[in-house]
């Protein structure tokens, strides 16, 4: 196996580790469209990047975390609902990277790349990146795992628990920016939060506690990167969206393992 192969599969492989136990948060709180919105502002992330000349991952997540801050600020006004803020703050961030990148005719930058990803140009410095930072949220959500389990129950019984949900819903928000980070230059800024949704929403037909279904969505998040790199190989397809794709393939055999599971104890049950 070539050596660019390889890193690009030990990318894949410890982004999927992180971004499973995270995407189940995702979608246990109804948060898909605040991943969205995040990837998107990423965007912007890159050509402020480009413009003063600092590192591409530090302009991405400096502007993940003030997208999240500020909407956390227009949260607290309640003058608009969630998903009218959301959408305000997605189009209006990648719009606003657009127009930037247009300005910068002196920069050239490989639009489908970010877009869509490149994971088979990803160096040894990235890998290095990618599992220092998979590492630090990993821990992180060792340690504050009940707090967010609370929160996302309940938000009056995690405050009654003694936990403070407002810190809670930050910590998990510059988490999520800082798994952006990472992933958008494996599977680009388009399909970032498919990366973090499919993988849990498979998970979550086997898993039977909150536990089983993290660890389970990272298995899945592994075995997609492998398969999609497999099959960008073998059919010469874009690798992001093919890991994507063969992210969906898995859900999709998930649904009828377990419609033929409930058919069998139904018919178990009738007997």
């Amino acid at each position: 196996m070539d050596d660019f192969v390889v890193r690009a599969m030990l990318a894949g492989i410890g982004l999927a580790l992180v971004s499973g136990p995270l995407g189940c948060f995702v979608v246990w709180r109804r948060m898909a469209y605040f991943g969205d919105t995040m990837s998107h502002s990423a965007l912007l992330g890159v050509a402020l990047a480009f413009l003063l000349n600092i590192n591409l991952m530090l302009g991405v997540l400096a502007v993940t975390i003030s997208v999240s801050l500020f909407l956390l600020i227009l949260q607290k006004r309640g003058s608009l609902s969630t998903d009218a803020l959301l959408g305000l703050l997605s189009h209006s961030a990648l719009a606003l990277g657009m127009v930037l990148i247009a300005f910068m005719s002196t920069v050239r930058f490989d639009l489908l790349s970010l877009l869509f990803g490149d994971i088979l140009a990803v160096g040894k410095v990235d890998i290095i990146t990618i599992y220092a930072t998979a590492a630090v949220i990993l821990g992180l959500m060792y340690f504050l795992w009940r707090p967010l389990l609370a929160s996302t129950v309940n938000r009056e019984l995690a405050e009654a628990e003694g936990y403070n949900p407002d810190l809670t819903q930050l910590v998990f928000m510059v988490m999520m920016a800082a798994v952006i980070a990472i992933a958008m230059k494996i599977v680009g800024v388009l399909l970032i939060t498919a990366l973090l949704i499919i993988p849990a929403a498979t998970a979550r037909w086997f898993a039977k506690t909150p536990e089983q279904m993290a660890i389970a969505s990272s298995i899945i998040g592994v075995v997609s990167v492998v398969l999609g790199l497999e099959g960008s190989l073998q059919f010469d397809s874009a690798s992001g969206p093919s890991i994507v794709v063969a992210s969906l393939c898995l859900f999709v055999l998930s649904l009828f393992a377990s419609s033929l599971v409930n058919r069998v104890l139904h018919v178990d049950r009738k007997r």
